[in-house]
């Protein structure tokens, strides 16, 4: 059922290259990587309502660097890269999304 491509095909459009693989990326550092320092900076956002901008600096510094770090390392992209192009196979052999099948199992 072969639905928007050849699911063994690994090239990648400008589109997947520039925005689909960093946001991957973006998400996997925040949920994976620096879960602890997204963490802090939420609840001190959450503490400090309109003040926040101010009181979680130091927070918000820690976060971008932890982040920015992620972003830069090339091992992380590759990494990230081939995830999403498993899954782009996967959807063009089934149809189904990956968020989806999250749902479902």
């Amino acid at each position: 059922m072969n639905i928007t491509g050849d699911p063994e095909d690994q090239r990648l459009r400008k589109v997947e290259k520039e925005i689909l693989i960093p946001m991957k990326m973006r998400d996997k550092a925040k949920l994976e990587k620096c879960t602890d320092l997204v963490a802090a900076f939420s609840q001190c956002c959450k503490n400090s309502s309109v003040a926040m901008v101010v009181k979680c600096r130091d927070e918000n510094t820690k976060m971008k660097a932890c982040l920015t770090e992620w972003y830069q390392n090339e091992g992380f992209r590759q990494e990230c890269q081939e995830e999403y192009l498993r899954e782009r196979s996967d959807y063009r052999k089934t149809g189904v999304k990956q968020k989806a099948k999250k749902y479902e199992a």
